[in-house]
């Protein structure tokens, strides 16, 4: 048994405030529901502070509407030295029943770092299931596909 925490699921109700000028939930509101997400799970994975490194592949499926219950799910899927690859899914739905719809994913690097902000090691996450050795090895392709994509966006500094 590990004291470690590999998932964790934050609950939001999405606000008037939380509104874009389309009526719908602002896809900023849940860029921060994913990031607090992801740190929180990060944090229990590796015990130390952790920062943001990378978020990508963020897709928006679907609208949220204001009063919505919003789950956002994070799991550790990749852990290197000094940081952690996190699976992101965004589900929502009326609060009064129990269906929700999935709205957004993502994946999220997060960096544990000491109390100088240097990056610091991480307990090794080993996937035992089919599952998880699947989304391992998808966070191994993503890795090859973001130095690609590094490389090529280098064109573009202004």
């Amino acid at each position: 048994m590990t004291d470690r925490q590999r998932e964790i699921t934050l609950r939001f109700l999405a606000e008037p405030a939380d509104v874009n000028f389309g009526g719908k939930v602002h896809g900023g509101a849940v860029m921060k529901w994913i990031d607090l997400a992801a740190y929180a799970c990060a944090a229990g994975w590796s015990g130390k502070y952790c920062i943001t490194a990378y978020a990508g592949g963020i897709r928006f499926l679907k609208p949220i509407l204001v009063g919505n219950l919003v789950e956002v799910c994070a799991r550790v899927i990749y852990t290197g030295t000094t940081s952690m690859h996190i699976g992101l899914e965004v589900r929502a739905g009326d609060p009064k029943n129990q269906q929700r719809q999935l709205t957004t994913h993502c994946i999220v690097i997060m960096v544990a770092v000491d109390d100088t902000g240097k990056p610091t090691q991480v307990p090794e996450w080993v996937p035992v299931t089919e599952d998880d050795i699947a989304k391992r090895d998808s966070a191994l392709r993503l890795m090859e596909m973001r130095k690609k994509i590094v490389r090529e966006m280098e064109d573009h500094l202004m």
